[in-house]
């Protein structure tokens, strides 16, 4: 089944708790937060403290993707505020496969994310640590990005790796994801879905997240 991460950096932070609320009637299967620190990207967001206030309001797993520097250093924050997945990226980290045992060890999935001039290949020898893998199909710092299409090689390649070897990863991609590019990446074996300004500016988020639901009929 494919599964549909709004992102709540296109929600309306004057009213997250209503926007986080609303996932679930919409159909989402979990909430994705964009954590920026504004180092390793130029734009800040939030924090620990963001997904603290809004886990009362949702049952849906909370997808958190660090886009910071000294990924490992937030690991115990974001488990206490009722974080489910925790994903950082390879390159603002040198020692992916220590991080990715300690997130496990906090007892949340781990994830590992790809820029989109990272190849797989700097992160075939973690596979093995990983529950998710997530590849960026933009670069990260904003949202309302195109699509990169070299995104899909990539996923095409995470799935021959687990294929080869027995992973179990989920692949999630996350950027310039609509009802269009949402097909793409369900083709090419992607199986979790970030979307924001297109889920959150619809004039029926529920029936678009249906329509990218369905996408597991077609493949």
């Amino acid at each position: 089944m494919i599964k549909i991460a709004p992102s709540i950096l296109s929600a309306d932070f004057a009213n997250m708790g209503r926007d986080v609320e609303r996932l679930a009637a919409w159909g989402a299967d979990a909430v994705h937060f964009d954590v920026m620190d504004g180092t390793f990207v130029p734009a800040i967001t939030f924090g620990a403290e963001m997904c603290r206030a809004v886990r009362p309001y949702t049952k849906l797993p909370l997808d958190v993707h660090v886009m910071v520097e000294h990924p490992e250093t937030y690991i115990a924050s974001f488990r206490d505020a009722g974080a489910d997945y925790f994903t950082f990226h390879v390159e603002a980290d040198r020692h992916s496969h220590r991080t990715l045992q300690k997130i496990r060890m906090a007892g949340m999935k781990a994830g590992i994310a790809l820029n989109p001039a990272t190849p797989v290949c700097m992160v075939e020898e973690a596979l093995s640590e990983c529950d998710l893998v997530l590849v960026m199909s933009v670069n990260p710092g904003a949202g309302g990005q195109k699509f990169i299409p070299g995104a899909l090689r990539k996923i095409e390649r995470l799935v021959q790796l687990a294929r080869e070897y027995g992973y179990r990863y989920e692949i999630e991609v996350d950027g310039g994801i609509n009802a269009e590019t949402a097909a793409l990446a369900a083709e090419a074996g992607a199986m979790m879905l970030v979307s924001g300004s297109s889920i959150f500016k619809a004039e029926d988020p529920a029936a678009l997240i249906a329509q990218m639901h369905a996408l597991d009929k077609k493949i």
